[in-house]
């Protein structure tokens, strides 16, 4: 009798195990040669995973339907690092992007790129804060250099178009 309690508590412990302790927790290795390590549904990448490219490229973060969707980290073999929102494979929502050479942009992505309100900073000190589209300064910001100049103003396109007329 002793040895039938043994038995039933060790397959209680494997069921508890299988179950807790997995939670759908799975290596793949893609086509491509890119690796996937986490959690899956239907055979695609769904939940929280880590997906490593063949060129050294990571991204650590929470998926849907097999793409980067949610909070996620991504990193370059070039050295860019995108800390933030993610939707459909591309940053979208909040996010900072870090580039190799130091330089620095914080605030609103859509499809990939900053648009809407943000901050960009260089390693010698100039800062540009307002309003971004499609990557570039695009409507009210002040570049601030490190000699103390401030351009403040409308911005069209990345050029500096003059101080903004009150109505």
């Amino acid at each position: 009798m002793k040895r039938q309690g043994h038995f039933l508590t060790v397959i209680i412990t494997i069921a508890f195990l299988s179950v807790f302790v997995c939670r759908g927790q799975e290596t793949n290795t893609f086509p491509n040669g890119a690796k996937y390590i986490g959690e899956m549904k239907d055979g695609k990448p769904n939940g929280h995973g880590t997906e490593i490219e063949t060129n050294g490229a990571t991204y650590v973060g929470e998926f849907k339907d097999g793409k980067f969707n949610g909070q996620g980290t991504a990193t370059s073999p070039k050295g860019f690092k995108y800390v933030g929102e993610y939707r459909d494979d591309k940053w979208n929502g909040q996010g900072v992007l870090t580039y190799p050479d130091g330089r620095k942009y914080a605030g609103e992505f859509k499809n990939g790129i900053p648009n809407g309100q943000g901050t960009a900073t260089w390693l010698d000190g100039r800062q540009y804060a307002g309003q971004f589209k499609d990557g570039k300064y695009n409507g009210t910001g002040k570049m601030t250099y490190p000699d103390g100049r401030v351009k403040e103003g409308l911005w069209k396109y990345g050029k500096f178009m003059g101080a903004e007329k009150s109505p």
